[in-house]
């Protein structure tokens, strides 16, 4: 291994480090990002039936 590959693995991991500082965040990260799907299709949802009973659908 050479010094530029050294400082791009390196480089790398840092990166990796600073998006996620542990296993909690990642988790965590993963719920809010479940928790924003589901209310996104909450939200379709209700508009999709508030079109159907006002007779557009």
């Amino acid at each position: 291994m050479n010094a530029r590959t050294a400082v791009t693995e390196s480089m790398a991991e840092n990166s990796e480090k600073r998006r996620y500082p542990s296993e909690v965040h990642k988790r965590q990260r993963s719920k809010n990002l479940t928790l924003l799907a589901v209310l996104v299709g909450l939200v379709v949802l209700f508009y999709v039936v508030a079109l159907v009973r006002m007779g557009g659908g």
